[in-house]
């Protein structure tokens, strides 16, 4: 389907008539006539990703039946292979292969990406396959010395994106941030309570 906008991956008729009632329309026509959303990796969204551990992907049945589905591992688990395309490693889980299935019949897609610390969170729209008999990209694609076991590669091409506002995102820390913190707090506890008693 031919569209005017990248952003119309997203903004159909029916969205642009919503819009329109509710008095947002004008806004994202401007935006849109301005150059809309981005339709490759620029240099920041490829750092962005290389700092997730999870993500969700969205497919649908060919009957218009969507899914969710966490994937998630070690920052850099989600690799950019070039300005249009991302690819992952996916690891067995509990083999009820929905969004396999949904894919071989409708390869639309969308990944969200989530940063609760630094609350940025960013939608990808575009198509999705999945490549079960290439070892070797595979192989490329499994992080370093994580204990998963990979069974497939899904290669995402991407059609558009847009970062949505930090709006109502709660703040939230990794556990090992949370340790490095405490650990830090303990050391200038210890240090103060020396100067205590020295004094």
């Amino acid at each position: 389907m031919q569209r005017a906008y990248s952003s119309d991956v997203a903004f159909s008729p029916a969205v642009k008539a919503v819009q329109a009632r509710k008095g947002s329309r004008a806004t994202y026509a401007r935006m849109e006539e301005g150059g809309s959303w981005e339709t490759r990796i620029t240099p920041d969204l490829a750092g962005f990703i290389a700092d997730q551990r999870s993500l969700f992907l969205a497919t649908a049945s060919a009957d218009g039946q969507p899914y969710v589905q966490h994937r998630g591992g070690p920052p850099g688990f989600l690799r950019v292979l070039d300005e249009h395309t991302l690819a992952l490693a996916d690891f067995t889980g509990n083999r009820q292969y929905i969004s396999v299935g949904n894919l071989q019949e409708n390869p639309r897609a969308q990944l969200f990406l989530i940063d609760y610390l630094n609350r940025r969170r960013v939608k990808i729209w575009g198509e999705a396959r999945v490549v079960e008999d290439d070892s070797a990209l595979l192989a490329s694609l499994m992080p370093d010395n994580y204990r998963a076991k990979p069974s497939q590669v899904i290669v995402f091409s991407v059609t558009a994106w847009d970062s949505n506002c930090p709006q109502h995102i709660p703040r939230r820390y990794e556990e090992e941030d949370v340790k490095a913190m405490l650990a830090a707090r303990d050391r200038r506890i210890a240090e103060l309570e020396a100067q205590i008693n020295v004094a």
